[in-house]
């Protein structure tokens, strides 16, 4: 399994990467890469990716008011300030300075670690929660470490994003990807919707709380929503997009001309179609 010394920040994934077994060696290698390269511009990430449906936060929080909430692999926050706003207390766990510092700086209490390292000293929480992050652990020893965290009854849910982009977007971007980055991980990505991905990544998520022996029945959950963006709104995203960041200046530059020109053809703007899946469990009472 992946070594998790690595920023968790909610990463890309690569549906290509994954095999039945896991991430290959040299996909692997790719992969720690590109997640190493989201702190390098923490602010351009906070500022570009998206968040999370507020039917996803209801579907957790629910009612409730004032719940301890741990988030693993927090990255700049986007997921906590989000339960923050619905009145919770939350603590991220972020080995990345760069995003963690990113991430305190905008109010949240974060600690440097991996989450197998991490330890709760005594501490326990009504929620543990993972967006876009848990596919860098092996699952069930990761909801052992989120079960010994957890008061009784507490709650597991991790969760990803997956963009379903309309068909002549995928295809006109993809070309472009392909044409002037063949060799990259996001051109692989642009070739066809993630969600059969995440798919997967969300039934290896449900069979490491299975594992684990102290979650009840898992259950996965499924949002489906949309996102507008402008031409500049996104063209402000794409070096955050897989390994494109890793490319040299001139060839985001001209991936970039090449989805201006396709935005703007299309009238100044698009509208991303988003799946978010996410698992959840309950701790088993003793």
């Amino acid at each position: 399994m992946p070594d998790t010394r690595v920023s968790f920040s909610e990463d890309e994934f690569s549906e290509d990467a994954f095999s039945k077994d896991g991430f290959s060696e040299d996909q692997l290698s790719r992969q720690r890469r590109v997640a190493e390269g989201f702190g390098a511009d923490a602010a351009r990430y906070d500022r570009t990716r998206p968040s999370y449906p507020e039917a996803l936060l209801h579907r957790i929080v629910g009612a409730r008011i004032g719940l301890d909430v741990l988030d693993v692999g927090c990255g700049t926050g986007i997921a906590a300030r989000q339960f923050q706003a619905a009145g919770c207390t939350v603590l991220g766990v972020e080995p990345d300075p760069r995003m963690a510092g990113f991430a305190r700086g905008r109010g949240l209490e974060v600690e440097e670690s991996t989450f197998e390292d991490w330890k709760p000293a005594g501490r326990s929480f009504d929620a543990v929660v993972a967006g876009q992050t848990w596919h860098w652990l092996d699952p069930a020893v990761g909801a052992v470490r989120a079960a010994q965290a957890l008061r009784p009854g507490g709650q597991l849910t991790v969760f990803w994003n997956a963009e379903v982009p309309p068909p002549e977007v995928l295809r006109s971007f993809g070309e472009i990807y392909r044409r002037v980055v063949p060799d990259s991980l996001v051109a692989r990505q642009w070739t066809a919707s993630t969600l059969d991905g995440y798919t997967m990544l969300s039934g290896k998520a449900a069979d490491g709380m299975q594992q684990a022996g102290v979650f009840d029945a898992a259950q996965e959950w499924r949002f489906h929503w949309e996102k507008s963006y402008t031409r500049d709104e996104w063209l402000d995203q794409t070096p955050t997009h897989g390994d494109l960041g890793q490319h040299s200046a001139d060839q985001v530059a001209k991936v970039q001309e090449g989805i201006s020109a396709v935005i703007d053809a299309m009238g100044g703007g698009f509208t991303m179609g988003y799946t978010t899946v996410a698992v959840n469990a309950a701790l088993t009472p003793a």
